[in-house]
């Protein structure tokens, strides 16, 4: 970037082109999706200064995984903004800044030209990044940390060079990427390691022992603090997610998404094997990328919201082809691009262009798949709203929109905001019963005329744990004087049940406005049939 005037017409047009995708490209009129509304009630209840809690008055439950995020969220939402408008204001900032980082790291850190700069980061630009953010995920934010790592990095790896100050910014951008996310610490992790086997062993080991014991140390300070806030170390979802198995369809899925993300980007890993250095650079490139991908084989897959959790491979792999094909021009006796004739420079020019529109439709269509419409959850959710001050408690499989916008104190029923059901394994009848719930919400594949197969009690893994569960909270709302108000669906194979305590002083007025609602389907937005007529 040796012409800082002539860098502010590409980086205009970034920023133009990334503005128009998201105003004419994405809807953002949507209700947060359901697994991202989680996270804003803790911010919520962060910003009012009740703590990190899932229910105000409670124990801190560490449901939110993405900390500093919530933290951020919070932050903002304290200072009157909305709590929606605090959510997009991180992320679609968070996105443009990807955008940006791409190209100038590119152009200072790789030495790249404009043309491999600019496509790379265009490829940014229309990818899934603003979906995430119209959807109220904080995975651009998270993803943007790790571009800040990884480049820094990629400049120890390229130049050999660390100083103190190099140092200081590596390690105040790793510990903003473990803060966001738990996973975060596994891929500074693997960085780590791709810095150690790139540089000379003399100084990779003092420099390397030096940042590995401020991360540690620091780390290990706020480790302590949430271990004694929470009482547990890990977040709770990790106890309901992990398990300490491994999860080899995870590990599959991880695998495939990676893939539809950053296939373009394969050949140039594929040319690395030319010569010893550009290979040394592909092996310490691919263990971020791979560990990156493989990590995944620790937890269970769900809540993996248009591959959100592989999001990060993009920006890695992204940030690395330029590095492996840099020399490969002069390694085969390619003159100067500037040298060739100008009607086969500008040959060379539509072609890339046309192979990169032609990459570019699918990964683009792929993105645009990445939405949902309305969801009659967030109107259940307001509906309940007005009665929110009489302190009800809710049961619910549906941990996201209802809690969110009614107000109410809600028990998590699959357990990733409940300490007990996820250190215990499954909800029980007791459990439930300890809870007195006024209205039990859940989400399965069953109706009144169309009822479930018993056998689904015995199926492995999460299938008879779900099931297990709505048997379970069905059993008490029939012996319990409860009413069924809707059984919400488009089919019989996903239905969402709506059971209402008899005794409430509101409950004919609650059922009868549920009843009314127009109902919507979260994933295309139909309206739903009323099952339970």
């Amino acid at each position: 970037m040796k012409n800082n005037k002539f860098e502010i017409l590409p980086i205009t047009f970034l920023i133009i082109l990334t503005t128009l995708f998201a105003l004419f490209v994405v809807n953002f009129n949507i209700p947060p999706f359901e697994d991202a509304a989680i996270l804003m009630r803790y911010s919520e209840h962060v910003a009012q200064g009740k703590g990190i809690v899932w229910n105000v008055g409670e124990k801190p439950v560490d449901g939110a995984t993405d900390f500093l995020f919530m933290l951020l969220v919070a932050f903002i939402n304290r200072f009157g903004f909305s709590l929606e408008n605090s959510v997009r204001m991180i992320t679609i900032i968070s996105h443009f800044l990807i955008v940006l980082l791409v190209y100038v790291g590119m152009r200072k850190i790789q030495g790249s030209g404009i043309g491999p700069a600019l496509l790379t980061s265009i490829y940014l630009a229309v990818g899934p990044g603003l979906f995430f953010a119209a959807a109220y995920f904080g995975t651009p934010l998270f993803v943007l940390a790790i571009a800040a790592v990884w480049l820094i990095a990629q400049h120890i790896i390229l130049t050999g060079k660390h100083s103190i100050s190099t140092l200081i910014y590596l390690l105040l951008a790793s510990l903003f990427v473990s803060l966001i996310r738990p996973e975060g610490v596994l891929i500074v992790i693997f960085i780590t390691i791709a810095i150690g086997i790139s540089i000379p062993p003399k100084t990779s080991l003092k420099f390397l022992a030096l940042f590995g014991s401020l991360f540690f140390f620091l780390g290990g300070i706020y480790f302590i603090w949430r271990w004694n806030y929470f009482s547990y170390p890990l977040p709770n979802p990790f106890y309901k997610k992990g398990s300490g198995l491994l999860y080899f369809m995870s590990f599959w899925s991880s695998l495939k998404n990676s893939y539809y993300y950053a296939y373009p980007f394969i050949p140039a890993f594929i040319l690395s094997i030319r010569n010893k250095r550009s290979l040394k650079i592909c092996i310490a490139f691919s263990i971020v990328i791979m560990g990156t991908i493989g990590m995944w084989i620790l937890i269970s897959d769900e809540m993996n919201f248009g591959a959100r959790f592989q999001y990060p491979v993009l920006i890695l792999c992204a940030l690395s082809w330029f590095p492996l094909v840099k020399s490969i021009g002069e390694e085969i006796g390619l003159l100067n691009f500037k040298m060739y004739p100008v009607k086969l420079r500008v040959a060379i020019i539509l072609t890339t262009v046309f192979l990169f529109l032609f990459i570019l439709k699918p990964y683009v269509l792929r993105s645009i798949s990445i939405t949902y419409g309305k969801d009659g959850r967030y109107d259940v959710g307001m509906i309940l709203r007005d009665y929110a001050n009489e302190k009800y408690t809710l049961a619910t499989t549906e941990a996201g929109l209802i809690p969110l916008y009614s107000k109410w104190r809600a028990l998590d029923t699959w357990g990733l905001n409940d300490q007990w059901i996820a250190h215990n394994g499954e909800l029980t009848y007791k459990y439930l019963n300890e809870q007195k719930p006024d209205v039990i919400i859940w989400h399965e594949q069953f109706t009144p005329k169309h009822p479930p197969s018993p056998d689904l009690s015995n199926a492995p893994g999460r299938r008879g744990k779900w099931f297990r569960q709505v048997m379970i909270m069905k059993k008490y709302a029939e012996c319990n004087k409860f009413i069924l108000a809707a059984v919400f669906g488009v089919s019989p194979q996903h239905t969402h049940y709506y059971y209402i305590r008899s005794d409430l002083p509101e409950s004919k007025e609650i059922i009868k406005r549920i009843r009314a609602t127009k109902y919507s389907w979260w994933g295309g937005g139909e309206i739903c049939e009323n099952y339970a007529n």
